[in-house]
C-alpha cells in the first residue's frame, strides 16, 4: 500500500525579480503562457486534498508575480489545504498581504539572502531588494499571519548567521530556517562560490545549537545542513515519492521539485492525468520508491529504510547516475568525490555566475 503524501509544493511560475546564484528552478525555465491556470490549479488543489495532503506551499519563481494570486490561494484554501506562500517578499505591499490573508492565507515563508543589505542585495541580484523583504515581513506579522523567515546559507554569508537570527527574532517569526545550500540545478554551477568550509559548518551547528537553546520556546530554529560535510546522506524529501510530490508551472507531477534535472523519466502531468494516477501508478513515482531499486552498499543496508539511499539529484548531479548511491555515504565507492569538490572550492574565487550568464565580482563576506 503507497501512504498518501503530505504536502504538495506548488511551483505556480518560473518568473522572479531575483537572480539568486543557488536558484532551484531549472535551467530551462517554463514560458508564462504555458503556465497552469488558476482553474486548473483549483482542481489539483481538490486532488492534492482527496489524496491526503494536509498543505499545500505556493511558490515558484515568485509565486505573486502571477496576477490570479488571490484565485489561487483562494481555490487552495477552498480544498481544506494549509496554505503557506514562499516569496522573496519584493511584490508584496500592504493591499497584497491584506487580500492574500483575506482569501485564506495561513502562512508566510520569507526568503532573506543576508543579514547586511549590501551583501543580501548583492547575493539576490536586486536593487533595494532587502528593505522590501523586512517592509513584508512587518506586513505579513501585521495581518496576522504565521511567519518563517528562510535564510538559505553559505561561503559568502555563513558567519553572519548569529545576524540572521536576530534579525528572525525582531521580525517576529516563529520559524527560521537555516538552510544550507543543496547543490543541484543552478546552485552547481555556483558550488565553487558558495560550499562553505568545514570549520564554517562546524561553528554554523555549534551557533544553531546555542540559539535554539536560548529562543527556546520564542524561535523554531529548523536546520539544513550541506550532504558534502556529511558521512550519511539525508532522506531527501522523506525519501522519493513517500511524502511529497511537487507540480510544476507546466504541470508536470514530480517527487521533488528539482527532479526535471533527471534525464529518462516521462513525468506525468496534471492536464492529462489525475493526481492520485500520477502518486501510485505513474512509473516515474515509483522507479525510486521504496528499497528494491537499490544497488549495492545501500541494498540490505540497516540505514536503507531510514535515508532510503539519499538524494537521487544530487546521485545524478555527481555520478551522471541517479539511481547509483549517493556520494554523501562515506560507504559510496564515489564518496571520493565530495572531498574533491571540496578541495576545488577553497581554491575559487568568489564570483557568482547569474542566468545571464554575466559575472559579479566579490570577495568572501
Amino acid at each position: 500500500m503507497i501512504d498518501p503524501p503530505l504536502a504538495l509544493l506548488a511551483e505556480l511560475t518560473h518568473r522572479c525579480p531575483l537572480r539568486c546564484p543557488y536558484c532551484s528552478n531549472p535551467v530551462d525555465l517554463t514560458r508564462p503562457g504555458a503556465e497552469l491556470d488558476a482553474a486548473t490549479w483549483a482542481r489539483v488543489f481538490a486532488e492534492a486534498a482527496a489524496l491526503g495532503c494536509l498543505q499545500v506551499h505556493l511558490s515558484g519563481g515568485e509565486p505573486t508575480a502571477r496576477r490570479d494570486i488571490l484565485d489561487i490561494t483562494r481555490s487552495a484554501c477552498t480544498a481544506g489545504l494549509y496554505t503557506n506562500l514562499i516569496t522573496a517578499g519584493v511584490l508584496l505591499d500592504a493591499p497584497k498581504v491584506a487580500a492574500l490573508a483575506a482569501a485564506g492565507l495561513d502562512h508566510v515563508q520569507l526568503s532573506v539572502q543576508d543579514a547586511d543589505t549590501a551583501s543580501a542585495e548583492r547575493i539576490g541580484g536586486y536593487a533595494g531588494g532587502h528593505a522590501k523583504k523586512l517592509e513584508a515581513a512587518r506586513l505579513a506579522r501585521e495581518a496576522g499571519l504565521a511567519l518563517t523567515l528562510n535564510a538559505v546559507v553559505h561561503r559568502q554569508n555563513l558567519d553572519r548567521l548569529p545576524a540572521l537570527i536576530d534579525l528572525a527574532v525582531a521580525l517576529g517569526a516563529g520559524r527560521l530556517e537555516v538552510a544550507h545550500v543543496q547543490y543541484y540545478g543552478w546552485a552547481l554551477a555556483n558550488r565553487d562560490a558558495l560550499l562553505p568550509t568545514r570549520a564554517q559548518l562546524d561553528a554554523a551547528t555549534e551557533t544553531v545549537e546555542r540559539a535554539r537553546a536560548a529562543l527556546k520556546g520564542r524561535l523554531v530554529i529548523d536546520y539544513v545542513v550541506p550532504d558534502y560535510h556529511a558521512e550519511r546522506p539525508k532522506a531527501c524529501m522523506g525519501g522519493w515519492g513517500r511524502r511529497f510530490l511537487a507540480v510544476s508551472p507546466a504541470g508536470r507531477v514530480l517527487p521533488c521539485h528539482a527532479a526535471e534535472s533527471l534525464p529518462g523519466f516521462d513525468f506525468p502531468n496534471v492536464r492529462e492525468v489525475s493526481l492520485r494516477a500520477a502518486w501510485e501508478e505513474s512509473e516515474a513515482f515509483n522507479r525510486f520508491r521504496g528499497t528494491a531499486w537499490m544497488p549495492p552498499p545501500c541494498r540490505g543496508c540497516a540505514r536503507a529504510e531510514i535515508d532510503w539511499g539519499g538524494c537521487r539529484c544530487q546521485a545524478f548531479a555527481l555520478t551522471g547516475d541517479a539511481a547509483a548511491t549517493d556520494p554523501a555515504c562515506a560507504l559510496s565507492p564515489r564518496h571520493h568525490l565530495l572531498a574533491v569538490a571540496i578541495g576545488e572550492a577553497a581554491a575559487a574565487g568568489a564570483d557568482f555566475t547569474y542566468r545571464e550568464m554575466g559575472r559579479v565580482p566579490g570577495g568572501v563576506a
